[in-house]
């Protein structure tokens, strides 16, 4: 007999702070996407602490009354493990680490770690690694307080090479390392994508789970994991697609968050490489997050960093079959009608529509809707492209609405 597998998850709690650049209303957003990271890594999210400020306490990051309102909880509650929304410096991370006696990560590190534990092939882990080290460098004095340190001049003379000095000069051939390691690797795969020939390139881009494997599965007949949890793919898939008898190059990229780390950017260069060399974007969106219009934004952002905002871009909204929106009863004459209260035609005739017909589009993934129509647009796009690298070859593939009447002669 199996016996049930019992999945222990860590008991947390999350902290954020109010300041002039980020409203109640945004951190609200933010630390539910920090939930779901924490649930994605394997916590459970037993309470939130948040305060307003003008800005994060340099030594502290929150208020020296918050930090001990917080201790006292973790202490009463066994918690395990306490997690800030935006990224702790190296001393406040050593501060905050000698008043509460429990695990201190912020976002940037709890990205890592979900990464860590996605990463499948040795080239996501080489990359993975790398972010790690990078990360780790700065704070490897907080780990070793207990040992003297190697300082010069008078009076500081010590024995020779301390502990921690050993362990930095180790973590930077490390990173060393890994960096030659990650350019034969992208030397590699530079090969593979010039081999490729002058197949038109199509890649899938957008926020962390917004669909984009489930569409590739969709369109590709291909098997690439799914999972509706946060980064369920690190690895970029390429396949061959086909729609009627025009072939192109389809790849599933890593989904981007908001507040991504920079030594991820930075260590994930050639996987977005996959984005750089695209000829066509495909930029999916989940219409049913409430805030699908920030994610748009971040993804475009990301895209200017890598200098991949001015390519050709089909924005595919994506999960229409579970966009919900908030309704107001007739006899309510207080609320105010906000974005949230309005219908998908609605959000069709404000900004969406000066995109362009040609350029949106309103599909489910899941459940196949509007899926023709998704087919023919990316045909249309792909031929486009097609027909102007090889002007002398484009009788081979028609209009989509005659290549069907062919494929049913």
């Amino acid at each position: 007999m199996l016996e049930k597998e019992v999945i222990n998850f860590e008991r947390t709690v999350i902290v954020g702070i109010v300041t002039q650049n980020q409203s109640e209303e945004k951190l609200n957003e933010y630390l539910d996407e920090l939930e779901f990271l924490t649930f994605t890594a394997g916590g459970e999210v037993i309470k939130r602490f948040s305060q307003k400020m003008e800005r994060p306490n340099p030594k502290t990051f929150v208020g020296t009354g918050k930090i001990d309102d917080i201790n006292l909880f973790v202490k009463e509650n066994k918690i395990s493990t306490v997690i800030f929304d935006d990224e702790l410096t190296p001393s406040q991370q050593k501060n905050i680490s000698r008043i509460i006696d429990c695990k201190i990560l912020d976002r940037t590190n709890l990205i890592l770690d979900i990464f860590a534990q996605r990463a499948e092939t040795s080239y996501a882990r080489t990359q993975v690694e790398l972010a790690q080290c990078q990360y780790l460098l700065p704070r490897l004095s907080g780990l070793w307080t207990h040992l003297e340190r190697q300082k010069g001049g008078i009076g500081m003379r010590g024995p020779g090479e301390t502990e921690i000095e050993t362990d930095r000069r180790i973590v930077r051939d490390r990173i060393s390392l890994l960096k030659e390691k990650i350019k034969t690797i992208d030397k590699q795969m530079g090969i593979q994508r010039s081999n490729r020939g002058a197949m038109v390139r199509v890649a899938l881009v957008g926020y962390t789970n917004v669909g984009k494997s489930t569409l590739m599965n969709a369109i590709g007949k291909s098997d690439v994991f799914v999972e509706n949890k946060l980064f369920a793919t690190l690895d970029t898939t390429v396949r061959k697609v086909v729609i009627k008898n025009l072939p192109f190059l389809l790849s599933d990229t890593v989904g981007f968050i908001r507040k991504l780390p920079t030594q991820l950017v930075d260590s994930f260069k050639s996987t977005l490489d996959e984005v750089r060399e695209a000829d066509l974007l495909l930029h999916v969106v989940d219409i049913s997050h409430p805030d699908f219009e920030d994610h748009i934004e971040s993804v475009n952002k990301i895209l200017q960093e890598i200098k991949s905002n001015d390519k050709p871009t089909i924005m595919v909204f994506n999960k229409i079959d579970a966009y919900k929106h908030l309704t107001i009863d007739e006899d309510d004459l207080i609320t105010e009608r906000t974005r949230k209260h309005w219908t998908l035609e609605e959000w069709k005739q404000t900004w969406m529509s000066n995109l362009g017909t040609d350029k949106t589009l309103f599909i489910s993934a899941t459940q196949k809707q509007n899926f023709e129509e998704f087919r023919e647009m990316v045909y249309e796009a792909v031929r486009q492209i097609h027909i102007t690298r090889f002007p002398y070859n484009n009788f081979l593939y028609p209009d989509y609405k005659d290549a069907v009447e062919k494929e049913e002669e």
